[in-house]
């Protein structure tokens, strides 16, 4: 008896017994980060990023000449003369940020996967199963609305925009207020186009019901052309040029976690009987 108690109860002095970890993440005995590992983890994984970042910055400057040129292209269009920039360091500030944004741009994939990284030894299987196809979709949206900006919207808003000239009142746009109008929308469009996202996540969270949200598609329509007025320039046709897609990626992005959230609730049954 007593050497069953003596078992059973850690001796004075000696280590407390190792509690079990959840099944499916790291954790259990020495597998257990301390709060310093953590942070070290975290400190290597932000300077990963900053060098990449840095990295792909510094190669993107060398052919921001051309990536200028190819941002201008929808005001030279439009207008002959193209941008200008009014004073000697604009132009060179604007290289730069050109520069960083399509630095940031091209390794946006690496650091999703680095914050991924640090993220994934604290998941169950099973959420490392959702959370990598989500990253993985959710940058495919941000690059497809960003294009969707840059390739429809941003040509139509600037000439639309434009046409308001008359022979004595002619355009005269500032690099740098043109390259932030650009990358306003881009970033705006990148953001919009992670709806389905949420949508599907918060779906399968059970926080929100598709069905509640299929029914109210008129107060979201209503919510839609409020943060489309919100996001783009003053003018009816950028508004209506996001409003659309985003209200068909609405429809779209319910109808997506009505048929996630049947099959989730199929599948359930069986186990629950």
């Amino acid at each position: 008896m007593e050497s069953l108690l003596s078992d059973a109860v850690p001796r004075e002095g000696g280590p407390p017994p190792a509690s079990p970890s959840p099944p499916g993440r790291r954790g259990g005995g020495g597998d257990q980060m301390s709060l310093l590992e953590h942070l070290a983890e975290l400190r290597s994984a932000l300077i990963a990023v900053v060098v990449v970042c840095l990295a792909a910055t510094a190669v993107c400057w060398f052919l921001s000449r051309p990536l200028l040129d190819l941002l201008v292209k929808p005001l030279a269009t439009t207008q002959s003369e193209g941008a200008y920039f009014h004073q000697p360091v604009e132009a060179f500030l604007t290289r730069v940020k050109l520069a960083f944004a399509c630095g940031v741009f091209l390794v946006l994939p690496y650091v999703l996967y680095r914050v991924y990284a640090f993220v994934n030894p604290g998941l169950y299987a099973r959420e490392r199963r959702i959370v990598a196809p989500l990253l993985a979709v959710s940058t495919l949206l941000f690059y497809g609305g960003v294009a969707f900006a840059y390739l429809i919207l941003i040509p139509k808003v600037v000439a639309f925009l434009l046409g308001f000239g008359t022979t004595t009142l002619q355009p005269l746009i500032g690099v740098g207020p043109y390259f932030a109008f650009v990358a306003r929308l881009c970033l705006a469009f990148g953001l919009v186009f992670q709806l389905p996202m949420v949508v599907l996540l918060l779906s399968l969270l059970g926080l929100v019901n598709p069905r509640l949200l299929l029914r109210g598609w008129r107060i979201a329509l209503l919510a839609i052309i409020v943060f489309s007025a919100m996001l783009t320039p003053p003018d009816a046709v950028s508004q209506l040029l996001m409003a659309v897609p985003v209200a068909l990626l609405y429809i779209s992005s319910v109808l997506v976690a009505l048929v996630v959230t049947r099959r989730r609730s199929a599948a359930e049954e069986p186990d629950e009987d």
